[in-house]
C-alpha cells in the first residue's frame, strides 16, 4: 500500500457532485480506410496489452481506519467491460453532439471501489470530408491520480506513432504487487506517514526562510525599492478604505480581492457546459514571434480577448481587468510518476483595455512580473504535508462551501482558471485509429465557474472550455470568441520601435594658429638655457 501525499489527497476530499475532479479530454478518432472491426473491442484489447505498463491505471482506494489520515493506493485489475463502455449515438452525430454528451457525462462520479479511470467511445458520428469512418472517445482519470503532465505521460504509453501497434515487451515489471494491509498495519502505516511529512515539512522551513529572505533584500536593495514601497503604502491604504466601509456596512465582504466579481464567481451546480475549439499553432507562432511574445502570452492574450467580447455582449464588462488563475508545474524535467505537482499563479489578462496592443503589452508584463516571481516561489509549494484529521476537515468544508454559496460572499481572487499543457506535435494513433483533435476536460471549481485548459498536438492548439451548465451556458458562443480574439491577434501591427533623431552636428570654425611670441630674455643667460629646449622639440617633431 502506497498512501497518497497531502496535495493528491485533497483532490478527494474537495470533490462532490457539485465539483467532480476528474480530467480528461475529447479525442475525434479516424478510423483505417476499410474498416469493418469493432472498434471498442479492438480498444479494450489494445488497452489490455498496455496494462502492465500502466500502474496508475491499475489501482484503487483503500480508507485508512476512522479517516484519520489519507488513503492508499492498492493494485486491482480493472475490468475493461466496466471501463471501455460504448454509447452509441444518432447517426451522423457531430462535434456539437460529443459536446453536449461530454457536458451531461462530466458531472458523474468516477467509483471510488474501482480504479479511477473511465473511457466512453461514441459511435454513429458522421463521416469525414472524404467519407472516412469516425469515432470519438472522452477519456476520465481521476486528478488525485494524476495532473496534466503526467496525463501526457500516460498517453505516450498508451499511444503509437503509426496505425500499427507497436509491440509490448511481455515482461515489462509491474514491481511488487501492492495489497491490503489490515487495521493494526494501516494505522501504523497512517502513523509513519505523519511523522514523514512533519521531518519533510520541518526541514523545508529554513530554506524556505533563506528564499523569502534573500527575495526581501533584493526588493529593498533594487532600483525599484522606492516604488515598491509607494506600491504597498497605496495598497495597504486600499485595504484599510475597504476595510473601513466594510465595518460601516457600505460595502460587502465579497466585493474586496483584487479581481472584480462576475458571473463566474459563483457557487456550481451539478451540470457542465463543455466547447472544444481548435486554433493553427504555426500562425500562432509566426504572430507570437513578431511581438516578442511566448505561446502562454498569446494564449493569455486570446483567451482574454475572447472574454472581454463576451462580457460586452452579455454584460456587465468589468472595469477592472479580469484575473486569470494560472497552474504552473513543479515537475522535473523526465519526471513521469502518476501524481500531482503543481502550484497555481495569477495574471492579469488586461480585459480593461480596448486597444488590443495596449492589452497584448500589459499580458506580456504581467506574464514576466508572474515568472519572475515563480523561478524562486515554485520550491516554497509543499505537495506533502502532514494530514492528521484533514480528511474530515476538508470533506465537511467543501460540503459546507458549495451548500452555504460561500463563494458569493468571500473575496474575489479570481475570475477563471488558465492552464497550458505541452503535447506532441505529431500525428499519434489509438488501437489503430488517427487521433484527430485533442481537447481537454478539466475541473470547474465553486468561485471559479469556467475552466479554460489548452493543449498542443500535431501542430494545433487544442482547447476545451469547461463550465457550470447555469453559471455558462454559452460555452459554444464563447469558442466563437476565442476564434475572433485569435484573428485580432493576427491582425495586430508590430509595435514600432522610434529610435531618437541624432542631434545636428554643428561645424566649429576652425581655430586660426596664432604664432608663439617667444619670450624676450632679460638676460643672456636665459637665452643660453633656452637653445637646446628647441633642439629637444625640434628633434621630437
Amino acid at each position: 500500500m502506497k498512501q497518497l501525499a497531502g496535495l493528491d489527497a485533497s483532490f478527494l476530499y474537495l470533490e462532490t457532485p457539485q465539483m467532480p475532479m476528474h480530467v480528461g479530454a475529447l479525442h475525434l478518432l479516424e478510423l483505417p480506410v476499410g474498416y469493418d472491426g469493432d472498434y471498442v473491442e479492438d480498444l479494450r484489447e489494445h488497452m489490455r496489452a498496455r496494462m502492465p505498463l500502466l500502474p496508475a491505471l491499475r489501482r484503487r482506494l483503500i480508507a485508512m481506519p476512522l479517516g484519520l489520515s489519507n488513503p492508499g493506493w492498492v493494485d486491482a485489475e480493472p475490468d475493461l467491460e466496466e471501463h471501455i463502455v460504448e454509447i452509441p449515438l444518432p447517426e451522423g452525430s457531430g462535434m456539437a453532439d460529443l459536446e453536449a454528451q461530454v457536458g451531461a457525462l462530466h458531472p458523474v462520479l468516477l467509483d471510488r471501489s474501482q480504479p479511477l479511470w473511465k473511457f466512453h467511445v461514441f459511435t454513429g458520428l458522421e463521416p469525414g470530408p472524404d467519407g472516412q469512418q469516425h469515432v470519438a472517445l472522452y477519456t476520465q482519470l481521476h486528478h488525485a491520480a494524476v495532473d496534466g503532465q503526467a496525463a501526457v505521460a500516460l498517453a505516450q504509453v498508451i499511444l503509437d506513432l503509426s496505425p500499427e501497434p507497436r509491440a509490448i515487451d511481455a515482461i515489462a515489471a509491474r514491481g511488487k504487487k501492492r495489497g491490503q494491509l489490515g487495521t493494526v498495519g494501516m494505522l501504523r502505516a497512517a502513523v509513519s506517514q505523519q511523522w514523514k511529512q512533519t521531518v519533510k515539512l520541518a526541514r523545508s522551513l529554513p530554506s524556505a526562510a533563506n528564499i523569502l529572505g534573500n527575495m526581501a533584500m533584493g526588493y529593498a536593495g533594487g532600483a525599484a525599492a522606492g516604488a515598491s514601497i509607494d506600491k504597498l503604502r497605496t495598497l495597504l491604504g486600499d485595504v484599510a478604505a475597504q476595510t473601513t466601509a466594510l465595518v460601516r456596512g457600505k460595502t460587502a465582504v465579497s466585493s474586496l480581492g483584487p479581481a472584480p466579481r462576475t458571473r463566474f464567481n459563483v457557487s456550481l451546480s451539478d451540470t457542465r457546459s463543455f466547447s472544444g475549439v481548435t486554433l493553427p499553432l504555426a500562425e500562432l507562432h509566426r504572430t507570437r514571434k513578431r511581438h516578442h511574445a511566448s505561446v502562454n502570452d498569446a494564449v493569455l492574450f486570446v483567451i482574454g480577448g475572447a472574454l472581454r467580447r463576451y462580457f460586452a455582449k452579455h454584460g456587465p464588462l468589468p472595469r477592472k481587468s479580469l484575473i486569470a488563475a494560472v497552474p504552473v508545474s513543479t515537475r522535473a524535467a523526465g519526471d513521469t510518476t502518476s501524481n500531482n505537482q503543481a502550484t497555481m499563479t495569477f495574471m492579469s489578462l488586461g480585459t480593461h483595455l480596448s486597444d488590443p496592443s495596449e492589452r497584448l503589452a500589459h499580458v506580456m508584463a504581467s506574464s514576466k512580473a508572474m515568472k519572475a516571481q515563480m523561478s524562486q516561489l515554485k520550491s516554497l509549494m509543499p505537495t506533502d504535508f502532514p494530514s492528521l484529521g484533514i480528511p474530515w476537515l476538508m470533506q465537511a468544508g467543501a460540503m459546507l462551501y458549495g451548500r452555504a454559496k460561500v463563494a458569493e460572499k468571500l473575496p474575489v481572487v479570481a475570475n477563471v482558471v488558465i492552464s497550458n499543457v505541452p503535447g506532441p506535435q505529431l500525428p499519434l494513433y489509438l488501437a489503430g485509429a488517427k487521433m484527430l483533435t485533442n481537447y481537454p476536460t478539466s475541473i470547474a471549481v465553486h468561485g471559479l465557474a469556467l475552466n479554460v485548459t489548452v493543449q498542443t498536438y500535431n501542430q494545433s492548439l487544442d482547447i476545451g472550455l469547461m463550465a457550470c451548465g447555469e453559471a455558462l451556458p454559452e460555452t459554444a458562443e464563447l469558442s466563437a470568441y476565442v476564434e475572433a480574439a485569435f484573428m485580432e491577434f493576427q491582425a495586430l501591427p508590430v509595435a514600432e520601435v522610434v529610435e531618437p533623431e541624432p542631434a545636428p552636428v554643428v561645424k566649429k570654425a576652425a581655430a586660426k594658429k596664432v604664432p608663439a611670441k617667444k619670450p624676450v630674455a632679460k638676460k643672456v643667460a636665459a637665452k643660453k638655457a633656452a637653445a637646446p629646449a628647441k633642439r629637444r622639440v625640434a628633434k621630437a617633431a
